[in-house]
């Protein structure tokens, strides 16, 4: 079988977006489920209201894996699977060890959606002597001191981190020293790489805040809210003499940007269900 050290996927080489890579999971995610009813053909429309896009933007992104589908019958939903899990590089065997076996690690370990998605659980790697053997998912911890002999021995090219934020950056750079060329960070600190390797960031604490945001801002627009009276006045007093053309400042960009839908608002779940 493919290791992923040595077969990695050539979206980038033929030009596919990121935006357009980052909502093909969603795509997969909505085929598989017809796939598993049998059903045999989609039409965009039907796709893209279960993958939650535009029919338009569906289309477009389709045009980039070559697939144009038949007019007046859809997409092969089969043929879809396997051409976008092959984008993906999900026909091969992608090794992944985990960093930091805590409540959070443990969870990942015993994921399921990893083997049936084409990641193949390696590792669980800790810095405790006392969780050396332990197994967890059925996997037995491994402790960090053999991290690089780990990653050199079963070919691994994508780790995930899950320690706590003070030591996250540490094993990232031991990782990358061993050879992993694909991270994805669960701890809550902003992690530096070099030329080549990717990081993907999942922070919970920063999507719970998002959606507080949009809960306060809701609760804002309820009829017989408070329309910018006292504090809220006094607050919102400096904005009205802001210069024209000044540059918003991050909270009011934030603001402005939550209800776009770019790349970063398309972006699929880490482990769909």
């Amino acid at each position: 079988m493919a290791t992923g050290r040595t077969h990695r996927p050539a979206t980038r080489s033929r030009g596919i977006p990121e935006a357009t890579v980052a909502r093909l999971p969603l795509y997969l995610r909505a085929l598989t489920a017809l796939s598993e009813r049998s059903v045999p053909t989609v039409s965009s429309e039907e796709l893209a209201s279960a993958a939650g896009v535009n029919s338009a933007k569906l289309r477009k992104d389709f045009s980039y894996l070559g697939s144009y589908g038949t007019r007046g019958v859809g997409y092969d939903v089969e043929y879809l699977v396997y051409q976008i899990s092959r984008e993906l590089g999900l026909t091969q065997d992608w090794p992944v060890v985990i960093v930091g076996i805590g409540n959070l690690g443990a969870a990942l370990a015993g994921y399921g959606g990893f083997a049936s998605r084409g990641f193949r659980v390696a590792a669980l790697i800790d810095a405790d002597p006392a969780m050396t053997g332990k197994p967890v998912a059925g996997i037995p911890v491994q402790h960090s001191d053999d991290l690089e002999k780990i990653v050199s021995e079963d070919g691994v090219s994508i780790g995930v981190i899950a320690t706590p934020a003070g030591v996250a950056q540490q094993v990232c750079d031991r990782l990358v020293a061993a050879g992993v060329t694909s991270i994805l960070n669960f701890a809550p600190t902003v992690l530096s790489v070099p030329d080549g390797v990717d990081v993907r960031k999942v922070d919970l604490s920063i999507e719970l805040q998002i959606l507080a945001f949009h809960e306060q801002r809701k609760a804002g627009e309820e009829p017989g809210a408070d329309s910018g009276t006292g504090t809220e006045a006094a607050a919102a007093a400096p904005a009205a003499t802001e210069p024209a053309g000044a540059a918003a400042p991050p909270a009011a960009r934030t603001a402005q940007d939550s209800g776009r839908k770019g790349p970063d608002g398309d972006m699929p779940a880490v482990m769909p269900a």
